[in-house]
């Protein structure tokens, strides 16, 4: 058993607190909050949402953009022993009802512009209380006057009522502190919702002290570069994907500044870079390539950044070492899911490593490599499907015993996570990714079911069938291309009308690009459809035009 200094989330955050009281915690556009200025905004939050009736154990949705709200609203929530769940800003009201009454969360923390989409689901959900904030709210005023000024603030339009509250009132309440609770390690911190195989998102409950291990071991990654209260990051996924709470969140339990980005615009994100003298960048791959793409990337100086990490999906080698070329800084990598709070695979700064690499085990996770129908050992050296497991693991998914059933095994006494994803561990450690479920699309870093959207296009009356697949593309990792089969019946169904269909009920990572129609789908005998036959005709295709391509 390996020894934390920390069992709990909030704990963690306190001890940053206590150790670097005026470093810089978060930069929101050009406001910059110190660890003991952000502790006070938090005790506040929380101070109020105990008063407001939110208890232990409790779970609260955050519906928010990428703003220091979203990170208070996180942190007081863990501050008085409820449970957050984050969910993307961009989902739509097919999925908060969704969400809401899977989690049977009581409060919801919304945008002013997604505040319309949160009334249209209130009665057909648990939500009691709704606290809505915009982009600005914590920004002096003269802030928000330039804002407006140049038109430069999104706004939406909201209306208080009885449980309906602005994140300012809340602050304004002047509230004695909540008191100390409790808070056991292996407690609920947060649910995250991933893709689910068998269909609707499941709920990945992590507990305090899987979070905690994880990002101890993560910060240790950078730590040869970058000491501990002196780093810079720049979030380069959002606080509600594993990636960004891994290496975003668990900087402010570390003393390190967290910088926030409203949005990732290139020149917005070189711009902060430079001024702010920033030391770390992570992200997915995409986004590395479109940096190196972009035609104005060298009017800024990016110099300052002493680490960079890529996770999210495979960094392809080409990137890795154009981004050595141009810039003189290694790329490193790591491989986790959501279901691992994190990562399975670390990449130590300063040390080398072999090409392709996703890293080697973290010492703290055991893994297997099998084959997935048998779940046998394969031999060593060879590809295998990796089983992953922890003394302090997530140990099955919210309120879903069949995809538990179906995602976690019990193997001489011990429980494994089954990734679905195919890796090889050579004779030195190192991991290598060879292939991933046919049923998870990566797309732009997010990890999308190709179930869901299948699910969503035969609620459409004219569909009697259809398949998603991922098409590889070196932006994006894979772009979404459905296959349909329409009833006999019916005439004049067009893509357009699909896709616009699909768009109403999907966020938008998870609208097919592309929508095909078929007369029928290869099938099982049991009369399943063989997604990956349908998956290994289209990269067939994709072969034929690129030998077409390099013959001409």
């Amino acid at each position: 058993m390996s020894f934390l200094p920390f069992s709990c989330i909030y704990q963690a955050f306190n001890a940053a607190v206590a150790r670097f009281p005026d470093n810089p915690a978060l930069i929101y556009l050009g406001k910059e909050f110190t660890y003991s200025q952000l502790k006070d905004l938090v005790e506040r939050i929380a101070a109020s949402l105990n008063h407001l009736g939110v208890e232990k154990g409790d779970r609260a949705i955050i519906y928010l953009t990428t703003t220091p709200q979203w990170i208070i609203s996180w942190l007081s929530l863990l501050r008085i022993g409820a449970v957050a769940v984050p969910i993307t800003p961009i989902y739509t009201p097919y999925d908060i009802r969704y969400l809401a009454n899977d989690s049977r969360a009581e409060t919801i923390f919304c945008m002013d512009t997604n505040f319309g989409y949160v009334t249209q689901v209130l009665r057909e959900t648990s939500l009691k209380r709704v606290i809505v904030t915009n982009a600005v709210e914590l920004l002096p005023w003269w802030k928000k006057l330039t804002g407006k000024a140049f038109d430069k603030i999104p706004e939406g339009k909201f209306t208080l009522g009885e449980n309906i509250f602005t994140f300012g009132s809340l602050l304004k309440r002047g509230l004695p502190p909540p008191p100390n609770f409790t808070v056991e390690g292996k407690e609920i911190a947060e649910i995250l919702y991933t893709g689910g195989t068998l269909g609707p998102p499941k709920g990945v409950p992590i507990p305090h002290i899987c979070f905690v291990e994880d990002i101890i071991e993560a910060r240790k990654t950078s730590e040869a570069l970058i000491p501990r209260g002196e780093d810079i990051v720049v979030l380069g996924s959002p606080p509600y994907h594993m990636l960004g709470q891994e290496r975003g969140l668990g900087a402010l339990l570390h003393g390190d500044a967290l910088l926030l980005l409203p949005r990732i615009n290139l020149d917005g994100l070189f711009d902060h870079i430079q001024s702010y003298k920033v030391t770390t960048f992570f992200g997915v791959p995409a986004i590395f390539r479109m940096i190196l793409e972009h035609d104005r990337v060298d009017y800024y100086d990016l110099s300052s950044v002493r680490y960079y990490l890529c996770a999210g999906d495979l960094l392809p080698t080409e990137v890795a070492d154009r981004w050595l070329e141009k810039f003189g800084k290694t790329i490193y990598t790591g491989y986790g899911a959501t279901e691992t709070s994190g990562g399975v695979t670390l990449t130590f700064a300063g040390e080398p490593f072999p090409k392709s690499s996703a890293g080697k085990i973290a010492h703290f996770r055991k893994v297997k490599l099998v084959y997935p129908d048998t779940l046998e050992e394969v031999q060593p050296g060879e590809p295998g499907e990796i089983l992953v497991s922890s003394e302090n693991m997530v140990t099955g998914y919210w309120n879903k015993p069949e995809e538990t059933a179906e995602s976690f095994a019990n193997i001489d006494g011990r429980l494994w996570y089954r990734t679905k994803d195919i890796l090889r561990i050579d004779n030195d450690g190192w991991v290598f990714f060879s292939d991933r479920s046919a049923d998870m699309i990566k797309h732009k870093g997010y990890r999308v079911a190709a179930s869901k959207i299948e699910a969503v296009l035969q609620e459409h009356q004219a569909v009697v069938a259809s398949c998603v697949v991922g098409i590889p593309d070196v932006m994006v990792g894979e772009r979404i291309k459905a296959f349909v089969v329409l009833k006999e019946d019916i005439k004049g169904v067009s893509a357009y009308e699909l896709i616009a269909w699909c768009r109403e009920r999907l966020p938008s990572h998870e609208v097919p690009q592309y929508i095909e129609f078929r007369d029928m789908l290869p099938k099982s005998k049991v009369g399943k459809v063989l997604r990956r036959e349908v998956r290994a005709e289209e990269r067939r295709k994709l072969e034929k035009s690129s030998l077409r391509g390099e013959e001409n």
